[in-house]
């Protein structure tokens, strides 16, 4: 809503998933033409960009926050369309953030309990609201495009990594030290860092990159740590990261259909997982992802004209 021509108001709702915060602009905005989320979100990057800034960005967000926009579905059987966005760009899909965002419509009233469907960039997505506010979502196809390449990564030499899809690209590679994932969160982003600049040279498509190996936790099955386009690291498991997981899994027949698998992230929170077949033959998938979300703020953001920082840094 505007108040005036110089200060504009947006209601925002934060949650995070398994520590990964999602704010969802649930009044205000601006309006978006297009006939599909892709185009929307399209028009939102070539004309209202300095919105994704004010709602993510410092003073007011952080490099790892996770913005999601509510726009009007297409299809009269899904919710609403949902364009996520972070502190560099926009993304395809984000699975902890539709957690997050089925959690803060149960938390308005709009949603109870049951199946719901979305829309987002990468296609629709759905999610059932189970009665202890846990959430399951049915990610978009996934599958591993590549399998056992090999990048020279600097620093480090030669180390081998899957590609895979699951509505962002996904480099996933096994940690190749011993107590690997223990190391301090600043090497952990740099070691990523060189695998993403290494990875992208030959498949410039891929914007993440996922680092797993052994769990702490005795129930899961493995931990990652996942660098995120601009820079940062995933609190939660990350739900596409898991997605991305799970077609490398049930390619190399090492999960069965129906399986659960426990994905832990480098804080320990975990999501539980599992897939069913789409394609055998050409290895997509639907991934499952259970997690929960928790509401933490319910607030309003304000630009003001006279802010140099208005629209974030």
């Amino acid at each position: 809503m505007t108040i005036s021509d110089k200060i504009q108001t947006f209601r925002v709702i934060d949650s995070h998933t398994g520590g990964e915060p999602t704010r969802t602009i649930v009044d205000g905005g601006p309006e978006l033409s297009g006939s599909t989320v892709a185009e929307r979100l399209e028009c939102l990057r070539t004309q209202h960009d300095g919105f994704r800034r004010a709602i993510v960005n410092e003073p007011r967000g952080s490099e790892v926050m996770v913005g999601a926009y509510l726009v009007p579905a297409f299809e009269p059987k899904n919710h609403c369309g949902i364009i996520f966005f972070n502190n560099v760009g926009y993304l395809g899909m984000c699975g902890h953030g539709t957690i997050g965002v089925v959690a803060t419509l149960a938390f308005l009233g709009e949603i109870g309990p049951g199946l719901h469907r979305f829309e987002t960039v990468a296609g629709d997505v759905t999610a059932m609201l189970h009665d202890d506010q846990t959430v399951t979502i049915e990610n978009v196809p996934s599958y591993r495009s590549h399998t056992g390449i090999e990048l020279d990564v600097e620093g480090v030499g030669i180390i081998q990594a899957d590609i895979a899809y699951s509505g962002n690209w996904f480099c996933l590679v096994q940690a190749f030290e011993a107590g690997q994932l223990d190391r301090p969160i600043p090497h952990l982003l740099e070691l990523t860092h060189r695998i993403l600049q290494a990875c992208r040279k030959v498949h410039p498509q891929v914007d993440h990159v996922e680092l797993f190996g052994e769990p702490k936790n005795a129930l899961a099955n493995s931990r990652n740590f996942v660098l995120c386009p601009g820079g940062m690291y995933d609190r939660s498991p990350c739900g596409t990261g898991a997605s991305a997981k799970l077609a490398c899994l049930a390619a190399d027949s090492k999960l069965a259909e129906g399986e659960i698998w426990v994905q832990e992230s480098i804080i320990g929170s975990c999501f539980q997982c599992s897939y069913r077949w789409i394609d055998r033959q050409n290895g997509t998938i639907t991934p499952s992802i259970t997690g929960r979300a928790f509401v933490n703020g319910d607030s309003q953001i304000i630009a003001d004209s006279a802010d140099p920082f208005a629209w974030g840094l």
